[in-house]
């Protein structure tokens, strides 16, 4: 594509688009045969007791994928983001023949560092490609068709499984579909996909004329996506607190309904709703953001998802009623999660998107890590009912946060005539540090 041709829009990029959502839905389903049964597997095929040991594969995942997107939002300025979704593909080939070849648990978290990495890459290079693609103004409905694709496939491949592993050995499920996954979207990435820095600079000629055309340096997005610009560290710590409860709904779920008496296929079944329900009306949400706002979507996603885990620590594991919460608490997240990266990229400029979305995406994967230490830990010593009544607390402390610290503002940021985050003036106040 010459510079001549390169135009942003969803419909003009609509053929490049459309292969990256499938893409995602490939990187939402390797995880997704996951959630319903590698859990169980760590119970019955390697013997293990401990909660916290059990979810030891999501505190692996979590820290592999959040250090990757760190990594990933600082090299793909200036390695290219579709040399990293290649990349991400082929460190997920592995994946399945370690998982077959185990022969202890350590290995199953080994498999689980690779398939972070995979996931930091190949999820963060696709979320960034679609923004590079459609321009300004329709992020909100890119990133909620983005997210939809990845969590559809997350919810059909747990359902998928676990109605599987009822029937068949759990890890014979996960090694064949995993294997096939990853196989095809690797070829995929290879031969079709294209990078998109011409759009970047499209976008950043076209929008952002006065601003500056290099990159910011890590530290300085990192220091700015964390505490110093309210817009930015409103979403990183909600981001942070949205993938703590994942990371209990992950892990802890399963095994609370198996406590109970609920079957491979009713674990399944609960596992599928969530993101079912979450990747189907984030279409909608993603849309919502673009005329409603980003604050409103986000506050009122974190309290639903509160609501929703404080009804499920009620629930006794019963199937008949974790069901319905499951759905609440993806309505919810769906609220939340394309809003929260919306809202990060109206407050930067294009060159500075991805790595301030890295950082972002840093610390919301690192909340998969941290729900699983605080769920495993307060599950050995309260009970199931106690450690998500805990999550369910910390999210509706993190809506009220958003609700209290971020701008009202939809583009909290002045749009056309600020930095991004690597040059700021002297004096500089907080809010002026990262800005599109």
């Amino acid at each position: 594509m010459t510079p001549a041709t390169v135009r942003l829009g969803l419909r003009e990029n609509a053929a490049q688009f459309s292969l990256l959502v499938a893409i995602n839905a490939f990187v939402g389903a390797m995880v997704g045969l996951e959630r319903s049964t590698l859990p169980l597997v760590g119970r019955e095929d390697f013997g293990l007791a401990s909660s916290a040991a059990v979810l030891s594969f999501i505190v692996a995942f979590g820290l592999a994928k959040a250090l990757t997107n760190l990594g990933a939002g600082a090299l793909a300025q200036r390695t290219g983001r579709r040399r990293l979704l290649i990349a991400g593909w082929a460190l997920a080939l592995p994946v399945p023949l370690l998982i077959a070849a185990a022969p202890n648990w350590a290995w199953i978290v080994a498999a689980n560092v690779l398939l972070g990495v995979n996931q930091g890459l190949a999820w963060s290079m696709t979320v960034v490609m679609k923004i590079d693609l459609v321009g300004p103004r329709r992020r909100g409905l890119a990133l909620g068709l983005n997210e939809a694709a990845g969590y559809g496939a997350v919810a059909l491949a747990a359902g998928v499984s676990g109605w599987l592993a009822a029937e068949y050995a759990a890890r014979d499920v996960l090694v064949v579909a995993g294997a096939a996954i990853a196989l095809a979207a690797f070829a995929l990435s290879v031969l079709f996909v294209r990078d998109t820095a011409d759009h970047v600079a499209l976008e950043q000629a076209s929008h952002h004329a006065g601003a500056a055309g290099t990159p910011p340096r890590l530290r300085e997005g990192f220091a700015a996506a964390s505490y110093r610009v309210p817009a930015l560290r409103s979403c990183s710590q909600a981001g942070l607190v949205n993938n703590l409860n994942d990371g209990l709904a992950w892990g802890l779920v399963p095994l609370f309904l198996a406590a109970h008496g609920a079957g491979a296929a009713q674990v399944g079944l609960v596992a599928a709703v969530y993101p079912g329900v979450w990747s189907v009306t984030q279409i909608a949400t993603g849309h919502w953001s673009d005329t409603l706002g980003r604050k409103p979507l986000i506050a009122a996603g974190m309290l639903l998802q509160a609501a929703a885990l404080a009804g499920l620590a009620l629930s006794d594991g019963s199937v008949a009623i974790a069901t319905p919460t499951a759905a609440l608490l993806g309505l919810g997240t769906a609220l939340v999660y394309p809003t929260l990266i919306a809202a990060i990229s109206d407050a930067v400029s294009p060159v500075a998107r991805a790595p301030v979305v890295g950082v972002y995406r840093f610390w919301r994967d690192m909340g998969y890590a941290l729900g699983a230490l605080i769920a495993g830990g307060v599950a050995d010593a309260l009970g199931y009912g106690g450690a998500i009544a805990l999550v369910a607390g910390l999210t509706a402390a993190s809506g009220l946060w958003v609700l209290g610290d971020m701008p009202t503002e939809r583009h909290a940021l002045s749009a056309a005539n600020a930095p991004p985050v690597a040059e700021p003036r002297q004096p500089t106040s907080s809010n002026e540090t990262v800005a599109r």
